[in-house]
């Protein structure tokens, strides 16, 4: 049975564990954000190499704790959940000590083990719809640990990052929820480890924490972890997901068919759909919702990246005034961030490129925004192509949303209304998560996310972009980058 609406003068704290800071939240359930809280955290890079200090996370989460909460009254504090960066784990001992430094989402370290993992899971990453694994992926790294350290293996657990704080903020052993264990080779679909897979790797069954869903009460806050937080003894503590997973939840974006567009230096989408996307390319892989649905996502190389990288020190308010006269603009961008593209298809060799000759910076400037633009559409068609749902909301978010005129032509490109939230931080996010239990977060979200602004596509823009989207799709093509069937089903929807 579905618990009521929530008062709304509870408050919910949300934890964010990013790669260069801790991020808390204090929330009503009307919304409303009583308190913030921010510490730093310092990495060790070298090469493949990236490592932080648990200790470290620890330390700043509790300070990001009490900063959040020191205009909160005790009483009102009702749960609290972390999100961490996707594939970051360590190797803790039986009391939660760690026995090794955290190796960060980014580390591939790992690449070697990388045939290995997808030789002996390739029947269950096939079915599980991502196809293989990567270097950077936690099952590798898990490999990769146990080989480093042989003589940790007996007594040694594995940790993701949020499982080690929740395991002090509890005192005491807790489960790894499924979203976090994504990367470790936990079988969605059966909500169990693959058993099979892992003994064939040599990964003890004693190594690995058990597995709950997103939003599942793991336990409370202990007296000692309550006096280093500030958060109160006895506040429930719920499962978390990723990074990733907990912006999307902050976007409110957590009905069927709806999607959260995240535009920062690169693009990301993440949609929900209520059957498993299984994508032959491997580009597109989901996580699981609280309530089972699937939380489908993609992220592509293009993206705001392209404008810092091409147009330093340059007036953007100036730019964005002037590229509204270039509607479409007179070249064709295709605004790569880096070599090689991930989403909506996998060319490891693509770059960037511009098809004319612009006529002044503001073309150029249009070209780009424009070109970004294409490629989200084009992930959508993508979309549609392996049968998810994209009637939903569109929720956009990301740094990009500060341009009204990008989020305005973004609206007009795609040929639907964009929904602009208040705040879609992580940290929003794992709030509207602590107060989910015995209720849909969908229905948590309508709550506590606010909506800014609802962008309509302009009167006259239908079919404004449909020539250059096209000629974009077709020039995809015959590099060799877009497969046919993605390039055709693009051409049909954009001639219906």
């Amino acid at each position: 049975m579905s618990r009521p609406a929530v008062a709304h003068d509870d408050v919910w704290v949300g934890l964010d564990l990013g790669t260069q800071s801790v991020r808390a939240l204090a929330v009503t359930g009307a919304g409303a954000v009583v308190g913030t809280g921010t510490h730093k955290l310092e990495s060790r890079r070298a090469g493949p190499r990236h490592e932080q200090d648990p200790a470290q996370w620890w330390e700043a989460t509790t300070a990001a704790a009490r900063e959040a909460l020191r205009g909160v009254a005790p009483g009102k504090v009702r749960g609290v959940a972390v999100d961490a960066t996707s594939g970051t784990v360590l190797l803790v001992d039986q009391q939660g000590t760690p026995l090794t430094a955290g190796l960060m989402y980014d580390d591939t370290r790992a690449a070697g083990e990388v045939e290995r993992v997808n030789q002996a899971g390739d029947a269950v990453w096939r079915d599980l719809g991502y196809q293989r694994m990567q270097p950077a992926w936690a099952l590798p790294k898990l490999l990769w640990l146990l080989r480093e350290h042989p003589d940790l293996v007996p007594t040694a657990r594995l940790a993701h990052q949020n499982d080690f704080i929740n395991r002090r903020l509890v005192g005491r052993d807790v489960p790894t929820d499924l979203s976090n264990a994504l990367k470790t080779g936990a079988d969605l679909i059966h909500e169990s480890w693959p058993d099979q897979v892992l003994d064939a790797l040599g990964v003890p069954a004693s190594v690995l924490p058990a597995l709950v869903r997103p939003g599942t009460p793991i336990g409370t806050v202990c007296p000692t972890a309550a006096e280093a937080s500030g958060i109160p003894a006895g506040t429930p503590v719920i499962s978390g997901v990723t990074d990733g997973c907990a912006a999307q939840l902050g976007a409110g974006a957590l009905s069927v068919g709806s999607w959260n567009s995240v535009l920062g230096t690169t693009l990301v989408l993440k949609g929900v759909t209520r059957e498993l996307i299984r994508d032959p390319l491997g580009v597109v892989y989901s996580h699981k919702a609280p309530n089972g649905d699937w939380l489908p996502g993609g992220a592509s190389s293009t993206g705001a990246g392209a404008i810092s990288r091409d147009f330093p020190g340059a007036d953007l308010d100036d730019l964005n005034r002037r590229a509204s006269r270039h509607e479409p603009a007179s070249a064709l961008a295709y605004p790569l961030v880096s070599t090689g593209e991930r989403f909506p298809f996998v060319a490891p060799q693509a770059r960037g490129f511009v098809v004319g000759t612009p006529a002044d910076d503001a073309d150029r400037f249009a070209a780009v925004l424009q070109g970004v633009a294409y490629i989200e559409r084009l992930c959508f068609d993508y979309l549609d192509l392996l049968g998810a749902p994209l009637d939903g909301d569109l929720v956009l978010t990301g740094g990009a949303t500060k341009s009204a005129y990008w989020c305005q032509l973004r609206a007009d490109v795609l040929g639907r209304p964009v929904t602009l939230p208040d705040n879609a931080e992580p940290a929003l996010g794992m709030a509207v998560l602590a107060a989910s239990p015995g209720r849909e977060a969908a229905d948590v979200a309508a709550e506590m996310v606010r909506i800014r602004d609802v962008v309509e596509p302009r009167a006259g823009s239908a079919g404004r972009f449909d020539d250059p989207y096209v000629r974009l799709v077709d020039d995809l093509e015959e590099r060799g980058w877009l497969q046919p069937e993605a390039a055709d089903h693009a051409r049909e929807r954009t001639a219906r």
